[in-house]
Formats: structure tokens, sequence, C-alpha cells
């Protein structure tokens, strides 16, 4: 009986196109963008939807220091942070992460999701009849947080600073309250009103909680984030991150001040009782972060990176989704199953690695792919990759635009 149940759900997701496939990718180590495919005789491909943004897992400073932790404490932590896991680097990686963001402490997750999961149900268990926030496009890990806490919660309208101010103004000033949202949006690559965000939270005595997991590292002084770039970080109470993106390996992170930081380390079962990342991990992520902070080569090449992908998808007549404003770039299908078979030819026919983006991820009939360049990418893979579009989207009879039409799109 158990079996026929999930095998009729399967079986759903097979029908409607939604069911996910894995394609296995071994990434040439110094090649990035480049990678193998072993069940096609180690055909070669140019991945185009990685979240390695800066191509850092690659830099040889961070696997210098990944081989030095290795050889330094072994490959485990050997446990929690509580139980033998808190090695020398933690402390120093975490005194990174908190000056990074400029906040007295900060405290390191074994993941992105567990760090917005975890620290989400503890914050909101923790201030006594708290409401929260939460805008409608946020992050799978934030919504199963909040919703794990088991609380009052309220979805505000996607980057809808108005709706936001009327759900606070109908609650007691005196209330606790946390707004909870992105700083980019991960599939429409758009940002969020921050500044005009944290001023209305502020109004209504709230608590501000910003995922900054597909900012840090590319935009901001220093790598800082969107906060820091708009110069209201220090107004912003609660950072989230990920090392899994910019900095090019694992783990998630909160920077916060001193007293929250230290109540979430001392109350939260997500971080209590799970094992310490590897000290080849958090040697990898402070080496990375560290070069981020004073180097800008890898920032600057991505924006550049991006503008020229803009354009030779615009020549190609590929548009990009409206909202994106970032190096995130959208494209539309609309279709699960064309979708799919889109990145098989994509894959096939052309070298290019694009992962359909189907539901629950988006919503279903908008079904893109999600396109991001690197400073690793060459012009000449840029331009083949609009080329390889252009031609699978004719094959499957998906509209293209003229030119002239998307000439000054975001």
């Amino acid at each position: 009986m158990y079996q026929a149940i999930l095998q009729e759900q399967l079986e759903a997701l097979r029908l409607s196109g939604q069911y996910r496939h894995f394609t296995t990718l071994n990434r040439v180590c110094g090649r990035y963008p480049m990678a193998r495919l072993p069940e096609k005789n180690d055909s070669e491909v140019v991945v185009w939807c990685s979240n390695d943004y800066l191509g850092m897992s690659q830099h040889p400073s961070v696997r210098a220091a990944m081989h030095e932790a290795v050889d330094q404490y072994g490959a485990g932590a050997g446990g929690s942070r509580n139980i033998g896991g808190t090695h020398q680097l933690f402390d120093r990686l975490e005194t990174a992460l908190a000056d990074w963001h400029d906040k007295e402490a900060a405290l390191v997750f074994p993941t992105g999701f567990g760090s917005n999961d975890a620290t989400l149900q503890c914050l909101l268990r923790a201030l006594p009849d708290c409401v929260v926030f939460s805008d409608a496009l946020n992050h799978a890990s934030i919504i199963n947080g909040i919703r794990a806490a088991g609380g009052e919660r309220q979805v505000f309208r996607h980057n809808d600073v108005e709706h936001l101010r009327q759900l606070l103004a109908s609650y007691p000033l005196e209330r606790p309250k946390v707004v909870v949202f992105e700083s980019i949006y991960s599939m429409d690559g758009d940002r969020a009103p921050i500044v005009e965000i944290v001023k209305v939270a502020k109004q209504y005595n709230a608590l501000t909680y910003l995922d900054e997991v597909h900012a840090v590292g590319m935009y901001g002084p220093r790598g800082a984030g969107l906060a820091a770039e708009l110069g209201v970080l220090d107004q912003v109470d609660i950072v989230q991150g990920t090392m899994a993106k910019a900095i090019g390996i694992i783990g998630g992170y909160i920077a916060s001040t001193s007293t929250l930081v230290d109540a979430i380390r001392s109350l939260c079962t997500g971080f209590i009782f799970t094992t310490a990342l590897p000290p080849a991990v958090v040697g990898g992520c402070l080496a990375s972060i560290e070069h981020l902070k004073y180097h800008e080569g890898e920032r600057q090449a991505l924006h550049d990176k991006t503008r020229q992908l803009r354009d030779c998808l615009a020549r190609a007549g590929i548009e990009v989704m409206p909202g994106s404003t970032t190096h995130v770039l959208p494209i539309l299908v609309g279709d699960g199953h064309l979708c799919k078979l889109a990145a098989e030819r994509l894959l096939n026919v052309h070298g290019v690695y694009l992962q359909p983006i189907n539901a629950p991820s988006v919503p279903v009939g908008s079904e893109r792919f999600r396109v991001n360049v690197t400073p690793n990418h060459s012009l000449q893979q840029i331009e083949h990759l609009a080329s390889a579009i252009q031609e699978t989207f004719r094959h499957f009879d998906l509209p293209l635009a003229e030119y002239s039409l998307l000439r000054g799109v975001a």
C-alpha cells in the first residue's frame, strides 16, 4: 500500500513534467566552468547554472587552505560544535564573518538551508507571542523555519512595502515582530527594496532578518552584500548568508549582536544537535572570504560578463525575464515538459548544461532556465550559449523577440 501511494505521487510528477532528473557532472578542477559527462564517454559541457558564482571553488588559495586543514586536523570535525567539534578555524571564520557584515558576532551552520530553518525556528519560539512577516517569494528554508515555529505569521506581497506597512500597523507596537526577506531573489533575479523595508520595520518596532545568500561576495563594499551597498547594513538586525554560492564551498551563517547570536548558539536545536563542518570546509571558506574582502577582480569580472551575456542574449532574441536586475538571468519557457526537452537538447546537441527550473521552485506555468555567467566564462562561450538557446527555442517553436524590442531591458 505504502509503495503504491508513493509511486502514484511520483507518476504525477512525471506526467506534469515536474519529475527531477539529476545529471551527473564531473567538474574539471582548474577548467571551470567545464565539466565532463561520465554517462556520455566523458564528453565536455559548459555549465551555465552553477551557484559557484565567482568560481572560488577552483581558486588556488582556497584549495591550498583546504589541503592544509586536512593535513593539520584530519578529515572530520569529530562531533557537534558543543561536543568536540569546535576547532580553532571556527573562531577565525566566525570572526571574519562578523567583520564582513560589521556585526558583533556570527555563527556558522553546516548549510545555508539549515541556518535559515534552524535560526528562524529558534528565534520565533524564543520571542514570546511573536508574529513574523514573510515576503511571498521567500526561499523554502525560510518558509520551513517559520512554519515549524508554529506561531502567527503574515505573508506580504512580494517586495510590496505598502502591504507590509498595512500588516505591521494592524498589530500593537509592543508586540514582538520579525520581518523576513531576501536581498536578491534567486528565481527572478530581482532585488528587494531593502531601504524601504528596513525603514517601515523600524517604524513598527520589528526586527529585520535579511537573507543575503545571492548577494554576499558579489555586491557592496568588500562584497558584504546589498544592505552594505545601500548603506543600511547597520539597521539590519540579522544577516543570514551562505558559503555555498559566491564563497564556493558549503555552509551557512548568521551575523548579529553578541546577545542574539549567543541565544541562537545556546537554544537552537538545529545547531546544537548536528555535526560540525569538517575542518577543510571551514578553512576553505575562511580563505575564500578573506580573498573576496580585499580583491575586486572576481566581482568586477562577474558584472562585466553579465552585461556581455545580456547583450548577446538580446541580439539572439532571447528575452530575460523583466524583473532581473542582477547576475541571475531567468529565461521563461512556461511549460514543464518543454523546459525538460529543451534542456536535453541544449546538453546533447550544443554541449550546454542548463537545469530546467520547474515547480515547486517556481509556479506551474513559469518554468524557466536560470542562467548565470561567471568570471571564468569566455566571450566565445557566452556567444555560443546565446546561439544554442536561440536554435533550441526555434526547434521547439518557443517565441523569440526582435533585438530592437529588447534594447534597454534591465
